[in-house]
């Protein structure tokens, strides 16, 4: 039988920590809730959690501050969950470090679907970057450089080939468009999304079956990318 989670909850609105804790049944996941940012950080401390799911509304520190302390010294996997829907703060989150961002009101299913995502990352985290990563019909071969689909090798240009590799890399995860633009072309490029925009079309349409209905690379509006994973 698989180890049962562990998650702090670092909410402090009671309604959610009841929906949250009907979403995990006792025999899944064991909880520890904790309504305010110090008391969270206290109990990821301590708790050793497998998962923090962590609201941006705290009474006594910004749920942001809470993300930048916690990756001074943990990976824990984070999904911010918060009624702050404005892009700013899904960037500022994930470029601090969360692993991905909630806006209520959720489902239980998209809840799952994200905790599933973030602890198949974290695992992956644990081991060697697997060399090849595989999403339907599309193959990268991380340590040959290549990139196939259908069995058919894909030319890409070089900078295509490294989005599409940082895609790769933290497959499942949204990756903010500053991150892509430093990692590619260095932080003068911070700023250049149309730069990063153009690249990103172009290496859809080479690998994407229908350009316009999206199945590897989601754009995450205002915020980034994600390169899908097969379920």
């Amino acid at each position: 039988m698989p180890e049962p989670l562990k998650l702090v909850v670092i909410e402090d609105e009671a309604p959610i920590r009841k929906f949250l804790r009907a979403s995990f049944s006792e025999e899944d996941a064991s909880i520890y809730e904790a309504t305010t940012g110090e008391d969270g950080i206290r109990a990821v401390a301590h708790r050793n959690p497998t998962i923090v799911l962590l609201d941006l509304g705290l009474p006594d520190i910004d749920g942001l501050e809470v993300v930048r302390r916690l990756r001074e010294w943990t990976q824990v996997p984070i999904i911010v969950i918060s009624a702050r829907g404005k892009e700013q703060d899904k960037v500022s989150a994930l470029d601090l470090g969360a692993d991905d961002y909630l806006t209520k009101p959720f489902s239980i299913g998209e809840l799952m679907a994200r905790v599933r995502v973030a602890l198949r990352h974290a695992k992956r985290d644990d081991l060697e970057a697997p060399p090849t990563i595989e999403i339907g019909d599309l193959k990268i071969d991380l340590g040959a450089r290549i990139v196939t689909l259908t069995g058919q090798e894909v030319r890409l240009t070089a900078i295509e080939y490294k989005l599409l590799a940082i895609l790769a890399r933290h497959s499942g995860k949204v990756i903010t468009q500053k991150q892509m633009l430093n990692e590619v072309w260095g932080p003068a490029y911070e700023d250049s999304t149309h730069t990063l925009r153009v690249h990103m079309a172009n290496l859809r349409q080479k690998i994407e079956p229908e350009p316009t209905q999206t199945k590897f690379i989601r754009t995450e509006t205002g915020v980034g990318y994600r390169l899908m994973e097969s379920e």
